[in-house]
């Protein structure tokens, strides 16, 4: 839950809520890249370094031409020179190569490309890797596909793994139903966390960029054929700042002592290199900065950028709020909420008041004269004993006729949160719950969650019902139950779905498909879906002739038979679920984002399907204390049975609210895998350094990706952090290789040549590096009993800057 301490603050500049201010807030004055602001005529002006944003008449004008093009923008966090966004025809996404060609979005901003002359886009040459091109997606694959369970056997396994596994909280928002949590999977995300110029050989994270081979744009290299292209553009226009432009990092002196600059500015530099480092005033900060500057080079802190001049390499920010030593679990945690916009202040006083007082709660009269009484039913939750939100429940129960009555009961959520109240604004904003390792930011009151809406033994509560009658095969009919006046509805159709382990997963996933079907007739141009689209063809493509290369029988003409295909393909021993798992995570790669949308605003039903369930309509309907898109989705489903007033809002006011549900579906999980990653680095730093077994899973031209069998994470190892003689980089066919030549621990040995390849079994040790927030993974030598000692790299301590300005 949400720290006493943390309050809200500096509100007018837009920070998130629960960021204090470390001094009173101060106004930023001009910019520094803004000194002849006051006459711009001066031969002195400083030359723009960034193209002036088109204005919105063009840009919307140029959106209908299809002139421009609108996405997403990824940044890659370990190339961030390097961003993309998707193509809309599915293709190989468009590549935007460098800050310029940015043009001061941030990753996750909503903006306009235009293409850039053919002669300008990407060489991508066969022997480089397609994968490192494409970096930086980010998918969405539902574990009703492939799970993220498949590595717990394996891990359970290892009878010598160390107890030293942290045991994380999760909402699984990966899941398409909150279901089949998996405690135990850690994921790297140390990657974000990181404040250290990264080692020698990341390319373009720690120093200024320059072209790379697979970059250059001769004529000669046009002109073979061998060689494919991807398109290259500019950013034209934000449509949408959708980063919080919150960021951690750390604060030191400029480097010109006798400059302007440096007597009214300090350096802010975060501690993600996909953001500017920042100008802040000096008297936003400590008092003691300039004198003592040392004394702060450990601590963390919150800025916000407020500006970025189009003739300045760097941004103008606030400074917001001193966190604490980097590297501790809290301050830590509270620079990841406050990056990922998440509110995790104490719920205003007027929010509370918003819900019933007198407790226990009792049922209104009225409400039983509306809804059908299943009290006397046996109702249960599958549920761990320390739940406390139990917001499903479900029943059975043999009817005369030889079927089954089966029932899923959903915490009636919306009857507490009036439309309009401020319970209701609140929880519209917040959109999701957010599950960090050691707590949950909620997006309802406990007093909620946990009494008026929990599933709890023994008390009354209100809930939706979807009850099934079914047959002893499990087979045809499907019934809602609410109102008695109104009756139920009839001829919903029950989809023929895969053979599934999860009980409470099928009956949830069915539970939305009947909701969707049922609100979509009743408001086909306001219902709340969500829908899933069918993978990147190109990437798709290249997966199937890399499997078809290795000889694995995949079959990819559905999410289901791909499940299929993974499901029979590999055994049960612990390297065939590695092998499982890292294709799995190959899988993953074309996937797309399923996402929230009004029916009202697609007019073609074919996008309306969700790929990885393949039904054509499906919904959230299952989580309403946890998703506010199921609470939205309750509104609806109340209006359809008659129970409340049809929604008023129109197609575009709720297509809003859903583009808001999936933003912040996104940082939730962004934050949930930080949150594990931060635990997992200090337990290296605490326990390490850790040896494990690891199979490859992606090759690069000089790095290589692995997973992590005892601990399930995943880490990249970089060639020149080893003692090598040599390393080369060829592909065979679509299958990548990476030779490794050792250098020989005598001089009278010879050279030990190793070829990593996808799916390879090697040794790896995991040790902490300068801070906390950071470990590397290194390869043991073939045949060596002991530790690696890695070699020694070159660069700077974690506050050094050589990055891309």
């Amino acid at each position: 839950m949400s720290h006493p301490d943390y309050r809200l603050n500096l509100r007018s500049l837009g920070t998130p809520r629960g960021v204090s201010s470390l001094v009173g807030p101060h106004g930023v004055g001009a910019s520094p890249g803004d000194k002849k602001s006051k006459n711009k005529n001066t031969r002195g002006k400083k030359k723009s370094i960034f193209e002036t944003y088109m204005s919105k008449e063009d840009v919307s004008e140029g959106l209908k031409r299809g002139t421009l093009i609108q996405g997403v923008l990824r940044i890659n966090p370990k190339k961030f020179h390097e961003a993309f966004i998707p193509s809309p025809d599915g293709d190989r996404d468009i590549f935007i190569d460098g800050v310029v060609a940015r043009n001061r979005a941030l990753n996750g901003d909503l903006v306009v490309v235009k293409l850039l002359p053919e002669e300008q886009w990407k060489v991508i040459k066969p022997e480089s890797n397609d994968k490192e091109t494409e970096g930086a997606y980010e998918s969405d694959l539902p574990e009703e596909l492939c799970g993220s369970h498949l590595l717990q056997q394996s891990l359970k396994a290892c009878n010598d793994s160390p107890d030293v596994i942290i045991e994380a909280q999760f909402d699984d928002s990966d899941s398409e139903d909150g279901h089949g949590n998996t405690p135990n999977s850690l994921v790297d995300g140390v990657k974000k966390l990181s404040v250290c110029v990264h080692e020698k050989g990341e390319e373009g994270a720690g120093a200024p960029v320059t072209k790379d081979e697979n970059t250059l744009m001769s004529q000669d290299a046009r002109a073979s054929p061998e060689k494919s292209l991807q398109r290259s553009a500019k950013v034209v226009y934000i449509l949408e700042k959708k980063h919080s432009r919150a960021a951690t990092g750390f604060l030191k002196l400029l480097a010109d002592k006798n400059s302007e600059l440096f007597r009214k500015y300090a350096l802010f530099s975060p501690s993600d290199h996909r953001v500017p480092r920042i100008y802040v005033p000096l008297k936003d900060c400590p008092q003691d900065f300039v004198t003592r500057p040392k004394d702060y080079a450990n601590t963390l802190f919150i800025c916000r950028i407020v500006d970025w001049k189009e003739d300045s390499n760097f941004a103008l920010g606030q400074l917001a709020k001193s966190l604490g030593q980097a590297g501790e679990i809290e301050p830590e945690t509270e620079g990841i909420l406050t990056e990922y916009g998440v509110d995790f202040s104490d719920f205003p006083s007027e929010v509370l008041e918003c819900l019933p007082h007198g407790l226990p709660w009792t049922i209104p009269p009225e409400e039983f004269r509306k809804r059908r009484d299943l009290r006397k039913d046996c109702i249960f939750t599958i549920d761990p004993s320390t739940a406390r939100d139990l917001d499903d429940a479900l029943s059975c129960k043999s009817l005369a006729d030889g079927n089954f009555e089966v029932g899923v009961h959903i915490a009636d959520v919306s009857y507490f949160v009036p439309e309009g109240s401020s319970l209701d604004s609140v929880a519209a904003e917040r959109a999701t719950s957010v599950y960090l390792v050691q707590k949950v930011v909620p997006m309802l009151p406990r007093l909620l969650c946990e009494e008026l809406c929990s599933l709890n033994p023994m008390t009354d509560k209100l809930t939706f019902s979807v009850i099934w009658t079914l047959t002893p095969r499990g087979k045809l009919k499907l019934a809602f139950t609410l109102d008695r006046e109104t009756g139920l509805p009839q001829g919903c159709h029950i989809y023929e779905y895969r053979d599934s382990n999860k009980l409470v997963e099928e009956f949830m996933l069915l539970a939305n498909m009947a909701v969707a079907r049922e609100i979509h007739r009743a408001f086909p141009e306001r219902a709340l879906l969500r829908r899933h689209p069918p993978p990147q063809t190109k990437m798709l493509n290249d997966l199937m002739e890399f499997c078809e290369q290795l000889g694995l029988p995949m079959d990819f003409s559905s999410a289901g038979a791909l499940n299929k295909s993974l499901t029979e393909t590999f055994g049960d021993d612990k390297y065939s679920l590695a092998r499982k798992e890292v294709l799995t995570n190959m899988c993953s790669r074309p996937m797309q984002m399923a996402l929230y949308f009004c029916a009202g605003t697609l007019r073609d039903p074919a996008q309306f399907r969700h790929y990885a369930l393949n039904v054509p309509l499906y919904t959230h309907f299952t989580s309403p204390i946890r998703r506010f898109a199921d609470v939205m989705v309750h509104r609806l489903l109340a209006a359809a049975l008659g129970y409340r007033e049809p929604p008023d809002m129109e197609p575009n006011v709720l297509q809003k609210r859903a583009d808001h549900c999936n933003d912040r579906r996104m940082a939730s999980k962004r934050v949930q895998e930080l949150s594990t990653g931060l635990f997992f680095a200090i337990l290296v730093k605490e326990s390490g350094p850790l040896e494990s077994e690891a199979m490859v899973l992606g090759v690069l031209n000089q790095a290589f990706d692995v997973l992590v069998l005892r601990y399930g994470v995943q880490k990249r190892i970089y060639c020149n952090a080893l003692p090598l003689r040599s390393h080369h980089f060829q592909k065979v066919g679509k299958k990548p290789e990476l030779t490794l030549v050792w250098e020989p621990e005598d001089l009278e040995q010879e050279p030990v040549q190793q070829v990593v390849t996808i799916f390879s079994l090697v040794e790896v040790v995991l040790r902490a590096e300068a801070t906390a927030l950071k470990y590397s993974a290194v390869l043991k030598r073939p045949g060596t009993e002991g530790l690696l000692d890695p070699q020694e790299k070159q660069g700077c301590d974690h506050h050094s800057d050589q990055r891309e300005d």
